[in-house]
């Protein structure tokens, strides 16, 4: 037998020998995203309404009475629109409820609560749409009578929940609190 045979079944029993560890798996990780602290400023708009907005977002009004605040590090969008109440609450209410529930389709939950606020005469509801709707957060306020606002937030993107989870949250507890702070101004 040749030196070359015995070289190559020394590498071989080595090669064996040496590759007997063993495979573990990567520990599970999660993205960590961290976005500023909200610093809120009271915004008021032409048409008899106010709320607070995180200064992250910047607001457009419209001659509509309407608003859009974009989120560019977020990539996102909150949409508000404002209607006029002349007899239609109910009407309002319905095209409301039926935006939401439009989402029901891709959603995996939809959780409504409850918004009451007698002192500012502000009574709504706020949806938290869970899944990869377009959609993960939106509201309406109302005062009965003359103020009827619904906001909607909107990504950039194609959804996705496990990707814009961490984006949705923020802007869900910043929506929330725009909404908790709509005051209406009476001329």
């Amino acid at each position: 037998m040749s030196i070359r045979f015995y070289i190559f079944l020394l590498s071989s029993c080595i090669l064996f020998i040496s590759c007997d560890s063993d495979v573990l798996p990567k520990p599970e990780a999660f993205l960590s995203l961290e976005y500023p602290k909200a610093d809120y400023a009271t915004i008021f708009s032409e048409c008899n309404y106010g709320f607070e907005k995180n200064n992250v977002g910047t607001v457009y009004f419209k001659n509509n009475c309407s608003a859009v605040i974009e989120y560019p590090a977020l990539d996102g969008t909150l949409f508000l629109t404002y209607r006029k109440v002349n007899n239609n609450i109910n009407s309002l209410l319905r095209d409301a409820q039926k935006l939401t529930y439009e989402h029901v389709i891709k959603a995996d939950d939809i959780i409504e609560e409850k918004y009451v606020n007698e002192q500012q005469n502000a009574y709504g509801m706020f949806y938290e749409v869970k899944g990869n709707a377009a959609s993960q957060s939106q509201f309406y306020v109302t005062d009965s009578v003359q103020h009827f606002i619904t906001g909607s937030i909107y990504f950039n993107a194609k959804p996705n929940y496990d990707s814009i989870y961490p984006a949705a949250v923020y802007l869900k507890n910043d929506i929330r609190h725009l909404m908790e702070t709509i005051s209406w101004n009476e001329n």
